[in-house]
């Protein structure tokens, strides 16, 4: 009997050693948690139970459980590194197969999947054809082709029309452009047409009266709006466009260039006073810009993934989706710092970084390996004694049977 309870023993301390041994061989994996070995006691029983003075049989291993706490965090100079601060994992997704963790190293494959190091494909919240977020689940895919230009529908624009300018005569446009002694102030933009190319539109404001100013709008020195009257009241303040109470006035339509389909475009003048301070722009925006190549990808803290373009635009190719679950201890081990969901795991709940009792993510940093060496070694040196003490019991027992057989 000694022999096998002290058997047990040392079976249960070489199971230690090896999940100690594991937890030191990983100190330095990525999003890798620790494992801690749990041995339960071992008793003979009947159909009528355990008797009171019943001798126990020796241990066993009753689980090797994992500890989900945070590990360190270390910056990168990877953009797609990510990591999670909080609670959640990573969903990946292999041929329909999904798995869960929390290491965050990903890279673009030639399909422009985003991927662990394994080639699972990272999964998150899909755009829509405008680039706005929906609950739809899939792989996040980075488009590699160029962005399309987008026409300039809207022009606005803040300024300050000097309040002392002289009343000028009509307006005149001669063969070089608008004469400059019909016009009191002017200002310049670049407008896109619908194939992305770029075209200068100005600006001319001309004091009609003594609160009346009128507008016009010239596309690559072709006129393509106006007259427009801006009235403003005896405190400089706007108070309408073309006798409305709005402030906006929209071109005829007409074809920038000659080229790319016809368009119209709204100048909105709400920022435009007339004050005694000379002429200033304060603000010229338009919304169309030209064709765009991707230049660089980078994560929010939301864990939506944008792209960069050359022509200062961004585009978002997906948001990061975070899971949790009821029991992470059900969570099943399937290798590369993955898991798998079971029964006992229950099902995924996903959502968005930073909603309920996720984390957020931190882009440009890595999740480093939970595992402390110091308190590793030192359960090593115990597991060693337990193992030792428990060798020790076996050579008791030998020399005690020895002893017996010596008897006879």
């Amino acid at each position: 009997m000694p022999f096998d309870i002290a058997l047990t023993g040392l079976s249960a301390a070489q199971n230690d050693l090896e999940v100690i041994s594991n937890n030191i061989a990983n100190s330095e994996t990525t999003g890798f948690k620790k494992s801690r070995a749990q041995f339960a006691d071992i008793y003979a029983s009947s159909e009528f139970g355990v008797s009171s003075n019943s001798i126990g049989q020796g241990v066993q291993l009753a689980g090797i459980q994992q500890q989900f706490t945070d590990g360190g965090l270390t910056f990168t100079d990877n953009a797609l590194d990510l990591a999670i601060n909080g609670q959640g994992f990573f969903v990946l997704e292999d041929a329909g197969e999904r798995f869960y963790g929390r290491a965050g190293s990903f890279g673009v494959d030639l399909d422009g999947n985003i991927v662990d190091p394994s080639g699972n494909s990272l999964v998150g919240f899909q755009p829509d054809s405008n680039g706005n977020l929906t609950g739809a689940l899939g792989p996040i895919v980075v488009g590699r082709g160029d962005l399309a230009p987008r026409v300039t529908s809207e022009i606005s624009l803040g300024a300050n029309l000097d309040a002392t300018s002289s009343i000028l005569p009509a307006f005149t446009v001669g063969a070089s452009g608008p004469d400059p002694a019909t016009y009191n102030h002017s200002t310049s933009l670049s407008s896109f047409d619908s194939l992305g190319g770029e075209h200068l539109t100005s600006l001319y404001f001309r004091r009609d009266s003594a609160t009346d100013w009128q507008a016009y709008a010239f596309v690559d020195g072709v006129q393509v709006d106006g007259p427009d009257l801006l009235n403003f009241d005896a405190s400089g303040n706007l108070v309408g466009v073309n006798g409305g109470t709005g402030t906006t006035a929209t071109s005829a339509a007409f074809t920038p260039g000659g080229v790319g389909n016809s368009t119209t475009f709204t100048i909105d003048y709400a920022e435009v006073s007339q004050f005694g301070s000379p002429f200033g722009v304060s603000a010229l925006n338009q919304n169309g810009y030209e064709t765009g190549r991707l230049t660089s990808l980078d994560f929010g803290q939301n864990g939506t993934l944008f792209g960069r373009y050359s022509n200062g635009q961004s585009q978002a190719f997906g948001q990061v989706a975070l899971a949790n679950f009821t029991n992470t201890q059900g969570l099943v081990p399937a290798s590369n710092s993955l898991w798998t969901e079971s029964f006992s795991s229950g099902p995924a709940l996903v959502g968005e970084p930073g909603s309920t009792d996720l984390g957020i993510v931190q882009s440009g940093a890595l999740e480093e390996s939970n595992v402390d060496i110091t308190a590793e070694l030192v359960d090593m040196i115990q597991a060693q004694r337990y193992f030792q003490a428990n060798a020790q019991v076996i050579g008791a027992a030998d020399e005690i049977t020895q002893t017996i057989i010596n008897i006879i």
